[in-house]
């Protein structure tokens, strides 16, 4: 039963209408909670205290860390449309990968540049290529630049969806060297220090305004991905309807 319920909503929200309308009565909602929580979570931020060594410039943590998780989360989302669209066909799948990956790419240069404001202080430069975990999210960002280029060049919306979802699938290499580089290799970069087998080795005074912050930034990923996504499904409609009244009009 569960597993035939779960088919029954896979196969509904494959109906681009049925879509529109269960994210047009979702959004609102989920547009005033991630207000909500970004007011919650950048108070906690600014009240908390400050680091030891790292002084204020911890703050910068709040928004660098969840920008980071959503460089890599967002790319986990776009492989997923991309197997929904090699596989199961699913009409959506596409539209997802394709509303992804401009968010995907703002986040990724959000960590980069937080990144390099909080490295400033702390390594004493800006940038150092020599850190593989810098070095892999750059690789990121530039794949989701090439990722929506490729969408953009391809007039053929199919032909588009199944290049680029190979092309995702490939990249997806990129996601664990990033998650794992600060164990594989000597960086920069601190280990884990919020998802570990042990527990978390950040003080609760900052660690729940950490996890609040990411909690807002998710959602707010979620929101502007039905955003994008129901944009896309309304332009692809306008663009056939277009089509359509040319070819009666010839």
């Amino acid at each position: 039963m569960t597993t035939t319920t779960a088919g029954n909503a896979f196969t509904n929200l494959a109906n681009p209408t049925r879509f529109l309308n269960l994210s047009g009565a979702v959004l609102p909602w989920m547009t005033g909670i991630t207000a909500l929580l970004f007011a919650v979570g950048l108070f906690m931020a600014f009240t908390a205290p400050e680091d030891y060594q790292q002084g204020v410039t911890v703050r910068i943590m709040y928004i660098h860390v969840p920008a980071a998780w959503l460089s890599m989360m967002c790319y986990t989302v776009m492989a997923i449309s991309a197997i929904g669209t090699l596989v199961w066909r699913h009409p959506l799948a596409d539209v997802s990968a394709k509303a992804a990956a401009p968010i995907g790419a703002a986040f990724t240069f959000l960590a980069l540049v937080t990144g390099s404001l909080w490295g400033k202080p702390m390594w004493g430069a800006w940038w150092a290529w020599g850190d593989a975990r810098l070095t892999s999210v750059f690789v990121l960002f530039l794949m989701y630049l090439g990722l929506i280029a490729l969408i953009r060049a391809i007039p053929d919306p199919s032909r588009a969806a199944r290049l680029t979802a190979i092309v995702i699938l490939v990249g997806f290499v990129n996601i664990p060297i990033i998650k794992f580089s600060v164990e594989w290799w000597n960086t920069l970069h601190q280990p884990a220090s919020v998802i570990r087998l042990d527990g978390p080795s950040i003080h609760p005074s900052m660690l729940y305004p950490l996890l609040v912050m990411a909690l807002a930034f998710t959602l707010l990923f979620f929101t502007l991905h039905f955003s994008a996504m129901r944009a896309e499904i309304w332009r692809r409609r306008v663009s056939s309807m277009r089509r359509r009244a040319a070819q009666a009009a010839a």
